[in-house]
């Protein structure tokens, strides 16, 4: 009986189709992702508090990030070089692979009540950055729920200084709001953001 049941399950296995098997791994973004890893995680489920998660990005908006370290539009010595390197492998291919990850939120520690003044704080950014995530249109507004509260605090501050995306006329309002808030409200609302699944 044994033998019958070995016999069975070894001829099932060999007429099941191939992509019975296919996995996270098997899609041809995955390989050129390997390198994003490192910083951004497994699948794109960022460990750090510094390093935003990729998993379920848009990938509108993964292209135009990258395309903006690439071209020197949104500055940062440490993305520059793997941007390029990004468009060269062929960025749709990283974009779909990042895109069609489950959404892991950060495993960062929250501090509740800096959550709990973040969503009073947080009426003006809902405007755009809305709960149903990415809005697609003129301006390619992310998805913030779930970032990691560090990545999500150092962004807005380079936005407060003009430092990221100097130039870009589409980011004059928000650099202009984030110019009027006190640091200690955008460390609120980074962890408010943060805490949204």
């Amino acid at each position: 009986m044994r033998h019958l049941v070995t016999g069975v399950v070894v001829l099932l296995l060999s007429v099941a189709p191939v992509a019975v098997f296919a996995g996270a791994f098997d899609t041809p973004g995955a390989a050129k992702a390997i390198t994003c890893s490192a910083c951004h995680g497994v699948q794109g489920a960022s460990p750090s508090s510094a390093m935003p998660n990729l998993a379920a990005m848009w990938p509108v908006y993964f292209k135009k990030a990258i395309t903006d370290f690439a071209e020197g539009k949104r500055p940062s010595a440490e993305m520059e070089p793997y941007a390029k390197m990004v468009l060269q492998m062929g960025v749709d291919d990283v974009a779909m692979y990042f895109a069609a990850q489950p959404r892991t939120p950060t495993a960062v520690a929250l501090d509740p009540a800096a959550v709990t003044r973040g969503a009073a704080a947080a009426r003006p950014c809902l405007e755009c950055h809305h709960g149903a995530g990415t809005t697609i249109g003129p301006l390619i507004i992310p998805d913030l729920r779930g970032q990691p509260p560090g990545y999500l605090l150092n962004q807005m501050m380079l936005f407060k200084q003009n430092k990221r995306s100097p130039g870009d006329q589409h980011l004059t309002q928000v650099k202009a709001m984030l110019n009027g808030m006190p640091d200690a409200t955008l460390r609120d609302l980074a962890q408010y953001f943060s805490s949204l699944r």
